[in-house]
């Protein structure tokens, strides 16, 4: 199952990257934004101002300086701010399935960058190697049942005191289980007034993931100090759905922006899109270490991927497949 989700994602997304290959920055337009509406991004004009510092929150939490940072799932640095977070750092090496996105990096960041096309579990890189690493909104679209392995191995790769910031999904956030009981009701209403439903989607429409709760972030204590903060307290769908495109959705943004300023932790569990800040441990040794991981990294390296035998399901997986709308 693992090996069929990250061959689906590498084919999907090298499919959209051609779509925005010719763009400096996705906000420029809004041709990509018609392409992009897939829940995660919110391109209104209304919207520009607060998704920038959205994404300039977490230039708070990256090192001032250091040697080599690692960016999992870097996809093409879609946004002005991905390519600032590396900045003071001598390498980024930058992690895809997509060697379509990668080559888009490549023409943004050049020789700052090394670029790595293939899985996360299958890329050698040596312990105790990176300053911080980054994964942005890429973790939950790995299999469930590996995506503890591959934090773990974020952690073993970076160094000790060092920072993986991950800004993840959060299941449970207060606005969701707003919009659950929204969507029961309008389903109950619907049936009531025996309306028709909306045609049912054709099957491989959705792309895998699956978002863990909060507390499943604790399991990392052993090797890592946890901090969760806001990242984004509002997904995209929900904002354009109680954000008005005009000056005072703008209004409404700048007051939510500063409420999770004033209160970063408080939020952080509660918001949609959390950062989780793991601060490595000086003695931390990931409960399930990657065997053979050769000493050395080299400059370039292509892993091909291979089909492994699909995994049993369990049940009440909260496991889902992401509108590709």
């Amino acid at each position: 199952m693992t090996r069929d989700i990250e061959n689906e994602v590498a084919q999907r997304y090298d499919a959209r990257w051609l779509n925005v290959s010719s763009l400096d920055d996705l906000s420029q337009s809004k041709i990509a934004y018609s392409g992009w509406d897939a829940g995660r991004l919110d391109l209104r004009q209304c919207a520009k101002d607060y998704a920038t510092k959205c994404r300039l929150r977490l230039m708070r939490h990256i090192p001032p300086s250091g040697d080599y940072m690692l960016d999992v799932g870097s996809g093409p640095l879609l946004f002005k701010e991905y390519v600032e977070y590396s900045r003071n750092f001598r390498k980024r090496y930058c992690i895809d399935l997509s060697s379509v996105a990668l080559e888009e990096a490549k023409k943004k960041i050049g020789d700052h960058g090394v670029f790595l096309h293939g899985s996360l579990f299958d890329v050698p890189l040596e312990p105790d190697f990176f300053d911080c690493t980054l994964s942005i909104l890429t973790i939950f679209n790995i299999h469930k049942d590996k995506q503890e392995d591959a934090v773990r191995k974020l952690i073993e790769v970076t160094k000790p005191g060092r920072p993986i910031i991950i800004v993840y999904c959060n299941p449970s956030s207060a606005v969701s289980r707003l919009f659950r009981s929204y969507r029961t009701l309008r389903g109950t209403c619907r049936r009531l007034l025996k309306r028709r439903k909306k045609p049912a989607r054709k099957k491989g429409a959705r792309l895998y993931y699956h978002r863990h709760p909060i507390a499943w972030w604790d399991r990392f204590s052993d090797a890592a100090d946890i901090q969760i903060m806001t990242w984004a307290y509002l997904d995209a769908r929900m904002q354009k759905a109680l954000i008005p495109d005009n000056a005072l959705g703008r209004k409404l943004l700048e007051m939510i922006f500063r409420a999770e300023e004033r209160f970063p932790h408080r939020l952080g569990k509660r918001c949609a899109y959390p950062i989780i800040i793991l601060t490595k441990k000086p003695s931390a040794l990931a409960s399930r270490e990657t065997s053979g991981n050769p000493r050395s990294l080299p400059r370039r390296h292509k892993v091909h991927l291979r089909r492994d035998s699909d995994a049993p399901r369990s049940r009440g997986s909260d496991s889902v497949r992401e509108s590709d709308d």
